[in-house]
């Protein structure tokens, strides 16, 4: 089989994981909040079903408090920390897979932690895609802006339903079905029809 391009950013199960960042109770005032953790809990779902490993962080908890429940996230140990980027606290996760090539990114903030969090793994060499659609900021300007910035640096631009059939492949796998159902209902709203409005020029 041909070696995979990396510029194409194909994923598969074998060599991704997903990383859910600081779906924490005192960001619930975020907007689109309940939006963007609906879909993070399907992508935990999806990777959970396909055996995808999934790490998941909270910011300060003492402070912002602990990762809300309709995650779905509670059979996950979450990691602790006070860096904006995931990977100074999970350096022991991913140095344990030398196999991995492809990180899912879902969480907020945009701005902060995702963005941070991209542009340290995209300088250890891996392929980050931001699950657009799973993450959100306080200010939407924000928001856009740091996902216009990742895609500057190099990162994957994606939905969850996209990524979702990327990571399943063909309709006959054995787990599609309950793939599907999960996927039957699009993804809810989270506003980024207006960010891409008019061929927004960020996007060019």
């Amino acid at each position: 089989m041909a070696a995979v391009r990396p510029g194409l950013g194909r994923i598969i199960p074998g060599s991704s994981i997903l990383f859910l960042c600081d779906m924490q109770e005192k960001f619930r005032h975020v907007s689109f909040f309940p939006q963007i953790v609906s879909v993070a809990a399907r992508m935990l779902k999806v990777a959970q079903l396909l055996d995808v490993p999934v790490v998941l962080t909270e910011q300060y908890p003492q402070g912002l408090g602990p990762t809300v429940p309709e995650l779905g996230a509670e059979g996950l140990q979450p990691w602790s920390k006070t860096c904006f980027s995931m990977v100074p606290a999970v350096q022991q996760v991913l140095d344990a897979r030398p196999q991995l090539r492809s990180v899912l990114l879902c969480g907020l903030e945009t701005q902060a932690c995702i963005l941070h969090t991209a542009l340290d793994l995209l300088d250890r060499g891996l392929q980050v895609h931001v699950v657009v659609d799973a993450c959100t900021s306080r200010s939407q300007v924000d928001r856009l802006v740091a996902l216009s910035r990742m895609r500057q640096s190099g990162a994957f631009l994606s939905t969850s339903e996209g990524l979702i059939l990327q990571l399943v492949g063909d309709a006959t796998h054995p787990r599609f079905k309950e793939i599907q159902k999960i996927i039957k209902e699009p993804a809810p709203d989270s506003g980024l029809l207006g960010l891409f409005h008019g061929q927004n020029p960020l996007f060019r």
